[in-house]
């Protein structure tokens, strides 16, 4: 291989010769933290052992083997803690205590033993932007007069106009609607209004408050004493708000940041930065190489690597490349940008297709605009072509853990699964969905329970058939036990991926930019990562392979032109080696 990356002249079979960019140098001897593959869970929809239809902490237990068997290094599971559920969890009325839908505490530290048994990391989410409206502190701080020290904790401000019937600034929910909500006094007259960046029953915190910061180092200090790893933290960039909370005509959506200059005054202010350094002292503290995540919406990638300087935070979501469209120029130049941001400040780069708050990238790369980013998808609008979208998605994860860095894994991704675009407007539960009136369809067609066994009560999610989401009919052919052991199917991609992901050391990697002879950047993304070449076609025709190359792992079939050349499909990517590289070839690697 290295004599065809060094020659630049067509050989004679005609097969094209590569041309290597150095982008990213190899990290050897990298923190687990710097190269792991996590694997998001939803416990909601994961698996529910007691049959009440909501997945359970007993659930995830009983299915780590799955995980173990998949070959991922960490679990990073969504909210479990005490709340109404208005928000999917992400509405905390008690961050020590677990919901009774999802078990105890005990079960909790049973699931954790079981994974660090199993080798698994698990990293648990943290929301520090707001609380639930049945949290202790918002009841104390709803029944205490305007001024007072529990009302200090949150973010009320006196109304605008003649009687304070104006909100305080023109903010807008992240789901839909005014951010403020005005609260009424015991006497029955209305009152202060409290700021909630999301739902009405979530109000925000207000960071400038010293007994915040106590209470949020406490629970991080009592999740670490009984021994997680880490903690994604949620809208990690919108703790702190600009002074005075000016008016801001912007508009900012999950995942893909402001749609105007910067992020608003509620979002990346510079304070957030000082959080994040104490508590890295308090993780530091620990041992084992704990972290924290953040999920922060930023468009600008080197405003997001200021979140994982070397004395703050560890990792965090390069949303950028998920909400990238299938596109080979701009998906190769996501990359080049997202290591070039976090290489400069000597971070790993994280990426993710899929999570529990975007459209399946199943589905996203099946629409006419492939890799566009639809607020959930109804049965009234465009369905995506499923085939189309899972040969895409297929090829993009290939190209993904590929690439040098971290990657998550959203629970379902490994089995194919589609979108439910179909689900019953009377079935959803979203918060967005009731605050916009529909005019969002919302996040629940992407967080329906998993298939593990077809033909079983739920496909195995639950033992009475219970789904507090709908299933629909096309999961029973995307079940575990439907696709294991069975050659080209994409659990079995994933799972051959993954081990040879490990095998070659690809997420300690470098990364070089290829261009390959005789195919125009436009048709094709060409990265090699040590000795691994990764190759993704995007069409209209298909791309000759380099000649003395050994294919790997394929996302799909491969064909031979009549000059007896390998030919890469449009929408297929390609892991290749060197032939004299005695690597056992993948099961199914080109099925």
């Amino acid at each position: 291989m290295d004599a065809l990356l060094d020659t630049p002249t067509p050989n004679a079979t005609g097969a094209p010769r590569l041309h290597v960019h150095p982008v990213h140098p190899a990290t050897p001897d990298a923190q687990w933290w710097r190269t792991a593959v996590v694997y998001q869970v939803y416990p909601r929809s994961f698996a529910d052992s007691d049959g009440d239809g909501v997945g359970d902490l007993p659930g995830i237990t009983a299915r780590l083997g799955h995980l173990v068997d998949l070959g991922v290094d960490a679990v990073w599971l969504s909210p479990f803690y005490r709340s109404p559920q208005v928000d999917g969890g992400y509405d905390v009325a008690d961050y020590r205590a677990i919901d009774p839908v999802f078990g105890t505490l005990d079960d909790f530290d049973a699931m954790l033993g079981r994974a660090h048994s199993l080798g698994l990391r698990v990293i648990i989410d943290l929301v520090p932007n707001h609380t639930s409206d049945e949290h202790a502190w918002f009841r104390e701080a709803l029944a205490a007069a305007p001024g007072s020290p529990a009302r200090g904790r949150y973010v009320f401000r006196p109304g605008r106009g003649a009687t304070g019937e104006l909100p305080p600034n023109n903010w807008h929910s992240i789901f839909g609607g005014p951010a403020w909500t005005r609260t009424t006094d015991p006497d029955g007259t209305p009152g202060e209004w409290y700021l909630h960046l999301f739902d009405t029953r979530q109000p925000d915190l207000d960071w400038g408050n010293p007994e915040v910061h106590a209470e949020f180092e406490s629970v991080l200090r009592f999740w670490l004493d009984r021994g997680v790893d880490g903690f994604r933290v949620d809208v990690a960039h919108g703790l702190v708000k600009a002074e005075g909370l000016p008016d801001w005509d912007g508009v900012t959506s999950m995942v893909e940041g402001s749609r105007s200059d910067g992020s608003g005054p509620m979002f990346d202010q510079e304070g957030v930065h000082e959080i994040y350094r104490t508590w890295r002292r308090v993780l530091d503290t620990y041992p084992g190489e704990r972290i924290l995540v953040a999920e922060a919406w930023i468009d600008a990638l080197p405003r997001i690597a200021r979140y994982v300087r070397d004395d703050e935070m560890h990792q965090a979501f390069n949303f950028a490349f998920l909400t990238t469209p299938w596109d080979a120029n701009r998906l190769r130049q996501s990359v080049l940008d997202s290591l070039a941001a976090s290489d400069a400040v000597g971070a790993p780069t994280t990426w993710v297709l899929s999570n529990h708050d975007v459209v399946r990238h199943t589905a996203r790369l099946g629409l006419t605009e492939a890799g566009s980013l639809p607020k959930g998808i109804g049965a009234g609008e465009e369905q995506p072509d499923t085939e189309l979208g899972l040969r895409r998605a297929r090829a993009a994860t290939l190209l993904m853990l590929a690439l040098p860095g971290v990657s998550y894994l959203y629970q379902g991704e490994e089995l194919g699964l589609p979108e439910h675009t179909t689900m019953p407007d009377e079935a959803r539960q979203d918060p967005a969905w009731f605050r916009t009136g529909g005019a969002e369809t919302g996040r629940d067609g992407c967080r329906v329970p998993l298939p593990w066994e077809a033909g079983a009560p739920a496909h195995g999610f639950s033992p009475s058939g219970r789904s507090w989401l709908p299933q629909p009919a096309s999961f029973a052919r995307h079940a575990l036990d439907a696709q294991r052991g069975v050659a080209g199917s994409t659990y079995e991609l994933y799972r051959q991926a993954l081990g040879l992901r490990r095998h070659l050391a690809l997420g300690a990697g470098s990364l070089d930019c290829v261009d390959l002879e005789g195919t125009a950047p436009s048709e094709a993304v060409v990265l090699r990562n040590g000795e691994l070449v990764v190759l993704t076609a995007f069409g209209p025709d298909p791309v000759v392979l380099p000649e003395g190359c050994d294919v790997l792992l394929a996302s799909g079939s491969l064909a031979t032109d009549e000059r007896g050349r390998l030919l890469l499909p449009p929408d297929t990517t390609a892991w290749v080696l060197p032939a004299a590289r005695h690597l056992p070839r993948a099961r199914g690697a080109q099925g």
